[in-house]
Order: structure tokens, then C-alpha cells, then sequence
């Protein structure tokens, strides 16, 4: 197994959810074990030295490998929702997206400020979604952040558009 293997395995799904997007399905990666299991060892083994208390995974798609980072890492798991659907008091952020714009949701209790947190989602794209869960998190006055993705679009500048004080890393890039 190895990175190219890995970025064979990730299906292109053309004009979707619009027309002009090639959408990156991961769930053709994640359905097979042997490629599952080597994405999240392979990111968490990144993060294994740096203290991470909370994985932080972005709804829907980061929840899959949040909580197997998580679990691996030794570190609770919070969710980060699309607004409405956690039940206590929120945090919230609206943010663009490369086909529109949403709101992310963090409960109000989910960190404390001496959290080392690492943001997970599925993919890296302009940023947008990543940007706006850095600064749910800045709101607990944590200033240990790292984010991962498991893939990064380079071609659309996503990582540029972050905090620069916050490390970036994603194991595939296209």
C-alpha cells in the first residue's frame, strides 16, 4: 500500500453538485479496509507526538476519519455542525464555499483553552470550511490548532487562504 495506491482509489465524479465541478468521492477509499486502515494510520501517525487532545471533524465527511483519529491518538472527538443541529448552546460561523455558503456549529462546552486541537475534514478546497473552523475554535482561546485533510485541492489555493500561524497538512494532493 502505499500514497499513489491510495489516490488511485478516489473516484472523480464529474458535474457534481453542479456543473463545472469534479467532485473527489472518498467514500471509494474508505470502503475498502486495507486503504482505510492505511489513510488513518498514515495521518495520525503525523500527529502522534504533538499532544492532541480533541479531534475536531468537520460534518459530514470528518466525522468518518475523525473518529478513527481520534481513537488513535489518545483524544476525545467534537463534532463541527452545519447549523441547527447540535442541542446546546453554540458558537457559530457562516463561510463561502466554492458553490455557495453554509454555517458551522461548535457546542459551547466542546474545548477548553489548554486543548492542543487538530482539525480534521475529507478535503481542503478553497479553505472556506477549514477558515471558518479555525475561528470557531480561536473562540476558546486555544492556540495549539493543527488541521489535516485527507486530500488537498492545491490548484484551488485553499491552504493559502488559512491562518498561516495554524500548520496544514493533508496526505493526498491533486
Amino acid at each position: 500500500m502505499d500514497l499513489a495506491f491510495v489516490k488511485l482509489s478516489v473516484r472523480n465524479i464529474h458535474d457534481y453538485p453542479k456543473p463545472g465541478i469534479n467532485f473527489k468521492d472518498v467514500s471509494s477509499a474508505y470502503r475498502d479496509s486495507e486503504i482505510f486502515h492505511f489513510i488513518s494510520t498514515s495521518i495520525a501517525d503525523n500527529y502522534l507526538n504533538l499532544g492532541i487532545t480533541k479531534v475536531l471533524g468537520i460534518e459530514s465527511r470528518g466525522f468518518i476519519l475523525g473518529g478513527s483519529l481520534a481513537d488513535r491518538l489518545g483524544a476525545g472527538f467534537v463534532p463541527i455542525r452545519k447549523s441547527g443541529k447540535l442541542p446546546a448552546a453554540v458558537f457559530s460561523q457562516s463561510f463561502d464555499l466554492e458553490y455557495g455558503s453554509d454555517t458551522l456549529e461548535i457546542h459551547q462546552d466542546a474545548l477548553s483553552s489548554d486543548d492542543v486541537v487538530l482539525i480534521h475534514d475529507d478535503i481542503l478546497a478553497t479553505g472556506g470550511t477549514m477558515g471558518a473552523a479555525i475561528s470557531l475554535v480561536r473562540r476558546f482561546g486555544i492556540s495549539n490548532i493543527y488541521v489535516n485533510a485527507f486530500i488537498e485541492l492545491d490548484f484551488l489555493g485553499g491552504k493559502e487562504s488559512l491562518d498561516p500561524a495554524v500548520p496544514v497538512w493533508s496526505l493526498i494532493h491533486f
